[in-house]
């Protein structure tokens, strides 16, 4: 268990990695619509290749911090019946969903997506739009975003096991800190890159703040 553990350890520390790299991202999305409208509209000036990578780069954020929210426990969850449970069972019915569902789910859909990109690598696949990009660098996302979850889910399966048998702490207590618009505003903030990016972010995080509290809104 203590190998299983440091190996889970080694996984955590990739997700993080590429989830915090890839959170980056989100910014650049932003400059890139905000110059391509610029662009677009001030000097009648546009690129399908400028639209293109901005879905491009979602698809990366989408696929590239699957494995980082898994880790962080911030994935959607139906807690009707699991809030109910002890932390033993929370963990057992985790346990089950990640060997039944998340697991086959992911190595099905990693195996399936390989073909494609190969395909778009020898072939070199175009868009069909007019100076739009070539398609293999989005193909690609696929297997290693998929492959990334696939190596989380067996990190989460470990942390599991380990509590369940005693040899580790409960990784479903969600512990106090920073959300991940407070850690992007931060990050924004600390390396000095736009700083007014910063602040709706934050803006951001305060409505949302404000909408669940008010009377009525769901927890």
């Amino acid at each position: 268990m203590k190998s299983l553990l440091q190996f889970s350890r080694l996984i955590d520390a990739i997700s993080e990695a590429v989830g915090r790299a890839a959170i980056w991202l989100v910014l650049v999305v932003v400059i890139i619509s905000a110059g391509n409208a610029l662009s677009r509209f001030a000097f009648n000036m546009s690129s399908n290749a400028w639209l293109e990578i901005q879905w491009y780069l979602f698809s990366a954020i989408f696929l590239l911090c699957g494995a980082y929210v898994l880790k962080k426990n911030e994935h959607i969850r139906i807690d009707v019946i699991a809030g109910r449970l002890s932390e033993r069972g929370q963990n057992w019915i985790d346990v089950f969903g990640i060997l039944v569902f998340l697991l086959p789910m992911a190595l099905i859909v990693g195996y399936l997506s390989w073909p494609g990109f190969m395909n778009a690598w020898h072939s070199g696949e175009m868009s069909a739009s007019e100076g739009g990009l070539v398609r293999w660098p989005v193909r690609l996302l696929l297997p290693i975003g998929f492959a990334l979850l696939i190596l989380q889910a067996f990190s989460e399966l470990i942390k599991r096991i380990a509590f369940l048998t005693g040899h580790g702490p409960n990784v479903l207590s969600r512990v106090s800190g920073p959300t991940a618009e407070e850690e992007l505003a931060a990050a924004i903030k600390k390396h000095q890159v736009a700083p007014e990016v910063a602040d709706i972010v934050n803006m951001n995080h305060d409505m949302a703040v404000a909408d669940m509290d008010k009377p009525g809104a769901r927890k």
